[in-house]
């Protein structure tokens, strides 16, 4: 039984019922789930992904709202120009291809901040196709299971998708469904930290485990901190703009954070990724990008 076969069959008993894998989803819905999954847990995105599709359940439906109204809905996701990518990829989606999610993977590239891995994947999970779909998960389970190395490389290269298409089946269908029983397999047994071998499919043949799973033999990649960073004052600036109900006076941003030095620094990084607009030349007034008009009333 090959890599691909043993997966599926570990996959059709033990893969988590996330709504996204609901048989007839559409290729919107999962480009959504992905761009949300993109560094979030599955438990803060479920609720997410659930609120964004009722609401706006097609690209055609999110293109009637402005921006803004994306990164409000976006609430505390994280990495807010998540939320204008999938802004811009609905309009670029109703301008170029009338509103339907391209299945074609180069149409799909080309879509606002879809990269490499978020193309594979609708193509794959929405459509069926074949193609390998490489994370950080499927590239720790390849890099163990066949290289026997305890760890990938920080990034996917080309010799990552090489070594996951050698794995797929020929058929499509197939293929598609292995390609995200191993992503399954290393979100929930074959983790970073605490590998669960003994529930593992692999566990006979994998190459790290036979050689006694050893560590690895640089330093590990510690946990990126939250608290005191920009983001954490970008996140802090992002709330009261979400929640306000006309524009912002620089003086009440003032109030959320002291450190003066990073709370312009952070301002003025909202403003340049397009977050946040200053409604005037002295810059004492923001709104979130796109909240003037139809938000707030004219400015006298």
């Amino acid at each position: 039984m090959t890599l691909a076969d043993s997966v599926t069959q570990w996959y059709d008993i033990n893969a988590r019922d996330l709504p996204w894998r609901v048989p007839g989803t559409s290729a919107w819905a999962v480009l959504v789930s992905e761009v949300m999954l993109q560094q979030t847990p599955v438990v803060r995105v479920t609720p997410a992904w659930h609120a964004w599709m009722e609401r706006w359940p097609t690209p055609a439906d999110l293109t009637q709202d402005p921006p803004s109204e994306a990164i409000r809905m976006w609430g505390r996701l994280g990495y807010p120009r998540r939320a204008m990518r999938l802004h811009a990829c609905a309009v670029a989606i109703v301008e170029r291809h009338g509103g339907r999610v391209p299945d074609d993977l180069d149409q799909l590239l080309a879509l606002p901040g879809v990269g490499t891995y978020t193309a594979r994947a609708v193509a794959t999970f929405a459509y069926g196709q074949r193609h390998p779909v490489v994370d950080t998960n499927v590239r720790r389970v390849v890099s163990r299971a066949v290289a026997g190395d305890p760890d990938a490389g920080p990034a996917t290269t080309t010799a990552d998708l090489a070594a996951m298409a050698e794995l797929l089946p020929i058929e499509p269908a197939r293929a598609a469904r292995a390609s995200i029983a191993f992503m399954e397999l290393g979100a929930i047994v074959c983790t970073a930290r605490s590998p669960r071998c003994g529930v593992c499919p692999f566990e006979q043949v994998c190459a790290w485990h036979q050689s006694g799973a050893p560590a690895p033999a640089g330093p590990t990649r510690k946990t990126q901190k939250y608290a005191g960073t920009d983001r954490q004052v970008r996140g802090l600036l992002l709330e009261v703009l979400r929640h306000a109900t006309g524009p912002v006076p620089r003086q009440r941003l003032d109030t959320v954070w002291a450190d003066e030095v990073q709370r312009a620094r952070a301002l003025s990084g909202l403003v340049t990724d397009g977050l946040v607009e200053p409604l005037d030349s002295d810059a004492d007034r923001f709104v979130l990008a796109g909240d003037h008009p139809p938000r707030f009333p004219p400015l006298s």
